[in-house]
């Protein structure tokens, strides 16, 4: 009886232990991009064969793991849709994803700004518990950093509602609302945020390293206690486990933690961007929020200097800015209180540029060219047609010769112009605009859209 008993006891022990895993991104209520195809992968025992099956497809997908026991492969994706259902067997073994939808899949990722709650976001509280989207779905990636590249992952897929919301990052909600409110399809929404991180976590090591300018910059920034400083150990622990699922885009609100260095922070984006979509597989869109002004960052012109980077960003393809200074109520406070506004601009750019949406006016206005006549400079922007001032002729222009004095400048507004004059400056040169770290103007385009930050000069600081 006992040699019955022992085999018996070691094959239920076997089946304790599950060999076939996925990784947290892999789940149920999750979304997979749709009418693509899209990566899928786990673990299983040793040269294990792994069938795939689908609710919206009769085809049969197969591959095997290797000596690792990692495998991978691929499932088309249907259109827009479900719940539906895909069924993973390996061996004995069997796993039912349940309730996946097929919609619009968004990471969504930075620092505070990003991470801020619908719980703190001043126009996000009080409609926590009304809010019932079953069509947006909802993961959170823990905060977590490593200097060693993880595979697995945390995090868990949840229907959006009053409860998954709550603490959820408020930018990414009003974005995925107005994206699912706009499409009508379901949008995932991943959120992978840390406050206080600089761009540098973020990024693979390696690319850091390679980089002199890059290496230099980052020197600057000091060990804090409440976020890591190792360049790439967030980007190990928090973005490496989902790749390499496939999205739709990236929005990014950071750059204040990056201000100590602000001269290399268009080259550190581009690099970020660049080394993402290699490692996504993906030339995904990159929508992302200009820093908003703040006063107290200590070092002169250090956030507007950002705010410079930010515009020259928009060299780098299939990129957007959105500019929220409008939405900032208090200056000594680094979190403006107000994210629907934010998360909808950024939606409008999705939806106009991605979702061939028309009459959205997303474009912020930016300088484009200067012209001196005579004791007067005559600035012209890009992105609109009419410009408005707000509460009075437009302000926070300065003026300068080629003494490089600048001084408090009047302004005038001529259709999508504006002629800049100061009495003191009686040859100008160059022209600045919202040149400090926490102005805030009241020039924008007839649509309501701010004008970001310039300068016309090439000055040194």
């Amino acid at each position: 009886m006992k040699k019955l008993i022992l085999p018996f006891l070691l094959l239920l022990a076997i089946a304790a232990s599950a060999q076939l895993r996925l990784p947290a991104i892999i789940d149920d209520h999750m979304v997979v991009q749709r009418n693509t195809s899209v990566p899928i992968w786990g673990w299983a025992y040793p040269d294990q064969e792994i069938i795939i099956k689908t609710s919206w497809d009769t085809a049969t997908v197969k591959t095997r793991s290797g000596n690792t026991t990692f495998w991978k492969t691929e499932i088309k994706t249907p259109a827009a849709g479900g719940p539906h259902t895909i069924t993973i067997r390996a061996g004995g073994e069997v796993r039912t994803l349940t309730d996946v939808m097929s919609g619009e899949v968004w990471l969504c990722s930075g620092q505070s700004n990003m991470e801020w709650g619908m719980d703190v976001a001043k126009d996000g509280k009080d409609l926590i518990p009304s809010i019932n989207d079953p069509n947006i779905r909802l993961i959170h990636i823990p905060k977590s950093g490593t200097s060693t590249r993880q595979v697995r992952g945390e995090g868990d897929w949840r229907v959006c509602d009053a409860n998954s919301v709550k603490y959820f990052s408020a930018v990414a909600y009003f974005f995925g609302k107005k994206l699912n409110g706009e499409l009508n399809v379901p949008i995932g929404l991943i959120n992978a945020s840390w406050g206080g991180t600089n761009a540098e976590v973020w990024v693979p090591k390696e690319a850091i390293e390679k980089d002199a300018a890059l290496v230099e910059s980052f020197q600057k920034q000091q060990e804090h206690s409440w976020w890591p400083s190792e360049a790439g150990s967030v980007f190990n622990a928090m973005i490496n486990p989902i790749l390499p699922y496939k999205i739709a885009g990236v929005i990014w609100y950071q750059g204040e933690s990056n201000t100590v260095a602000p001269s290399t922070y268009k080259k550190l984006m581009e690099t970020l961007i660049t080394e993402w979509r290699k490692e996504f597989k993906t030339d995904f869109r990159f929508y992302y929020v200009q820093i908003a002004p703040y006063a107290d960052y200590g070092v002169e012109n250090s956030a507007t200097l950002i705010r410079e980077q930010q515009v020259k960003m928009l060299e780098i393809p299939k990129t957007g800015m959105v500019v929220v200074s409008d939405h900032v109520d208090n200056v000594k406070d680094i979190h403006p209180v107000h994210k629907k506004p934010v998360g909808e601009r950024l939606a409008n750019m999705a939806l106009a540029e991605m979702y061939d949406k028309k009459g959205i006016a997303y474009l912020t206005p930016l300088y484009k060219s200067m012209k001196v006549e005579k004791d007067k400079i005559r600035i012209t922007f890009e992105n609109v047609t009419t410009l408005v001032s707000k509460g009075g002729e437009p302000t926070e222009f300065i003026l300068a010769g080629e003494d490089k004095k600048f001084y408090p400048a009047k302004a005038k507004i001529e259709g999508n112009t504006v002629i800049v004059s100061a009495k003191e400056v009686k040859k100008p040169v160059a022209v600045r605009f919202a040149w400090g770290n926490g102005s805030i103007s009241n020039l924008f385009s007839k649509e309501g859209l701010p004008v970001s930050v310039f300068r016309t000069d090439d000055w040194d600081y």
